[in-house]
């Protein structure tokens, strides 16, 4: 099981110098990837938690990163496709990965708040068929050298998108959901699965089954897929009786990884902005970036 980290992207640590601080070491120690995730608003009457109060844009923040880093993948988990157009966001992210030289890993979700549909005019039916279609137009744009697409959703003149990605055919394209119609989704469309931060890690291996199973209905090959886990590390004191996982001590998170790797997950990536401790604006940014270099150190796959 290969092993990321989460870039400072909430709250009070999210500063450019600690982005660059965290990058660079989790480079340096050998991690596979870094990842960030979006948010565009939140309620006035504070009702969704800490981690979502104060959010730096995903993708400006990996193409910001991609500049001070050499090797480690840089990944979006995720950007809520109802809220973007595929076009633009096509030309964005062929931009991000030959800035970064071919090393961008493209997560996307259906978004679930409602205050965010409506800011961005964007519709909540049918978002599974316009994620699927979504899905289509990208590697349309991406890897044919004429371009046209008329579907449901969107439509595309003919014409060209230049220049390409640098990996071919395109990017890696993987799809959030954990109902079971979006897994099956996965199955069918994608080239793998991202678990959100409220995923049972006792039963992810359950979430996987159904996306290998619908690849397989699909005459897809279910082994070629990938199944990347959102940790949403918590560091507390030993002894919890009710012990979540990746909850604890350094060594009680590390005795979770066997059973992550053994239900199928193929990539963890650890990932402090979800702590309250850490990803809030009002925590304290030096303790934050403390604790998260004590985390890096510890689960480094080169330590």
């Amino acid at each position: 099981m290969d092993v990321g980290f989460a870039a400072p992207v909430s709250g009070s640590w999210a500063t450019p110098d600690n982005m660059i601080h965290i990058a660079r070491r989790a480079d340096e120690l050998g991690y596979r990837s870094l990842w960030t995730f979006q948010r565009l608003l939140y309620p006035a009457d504070d009702g969704w938690g800490e981690m979502y109060r104060s959010v730096q844009d995903p993708v400006v923040t990996l193409a910001f990163l991609a500049a001070h880093t050499d090797r480690i993948r840089l990944g979006t988990a995720v950007l809520n496709l109802p809220f973007l157009s595929p076009v633009v966001l096509a030309k964005q992210l062929a931009t991000l990965d030959i800035v970064s030289g071919g090393r961008l890993d493209v997560g996307l979700g259906l978004g679930w708040s409602d205050e965010e549909f409506e800011a961005t005019g964007a519709d909540k039916r049918e978002r599974g068929r316009r994620a699927a279609e979504f899905v289509a137009v990208l590697r349309t744009l991406w890897s044919e050298d004429v371009v046209e697409h008329s579907g449901t959703f969107y439509r595309v003149p003919r014409t060209r998108m230049d220049p390409k990605p640098v990996q071919r055919p395109h990017p890696p394209i993987l799809l959030g959901g954990g109902v079971p119609e979006a897994l099956g989704r996965v199955g069918r469309v994608a080239d793998g699965w991202i678990s959100g931060s409220q995923a049972d890690l006792t039963a992810i291996g359950d979430a996987v089954a159904t996306v290998k199973a619908a690849a397989a209905d699909a005459g897809r090959d279910p082994s070629a897929l990938r199944f990347v886990c959102r940790g949403a590390v918590k560091v507390r004191p030993a002894g919890a009786p009710d012990r979540q996982p990746l909850t604890g001590t350094l060594d009680e998170i590390r005795s979770d990884f066997d059973d992550l790797a053994g239900q199928g997950i193929t990539e963890l990536f650890l990932d402090l902005n979800f702590d309250p401790e850490i990803g809030s604006p009002d925590a304290d940014p030096a303790e934050s970036l403390r604790r998260a270099d004590e985390v890096l150190e510890a689960f480094a796959p080169r330590s």
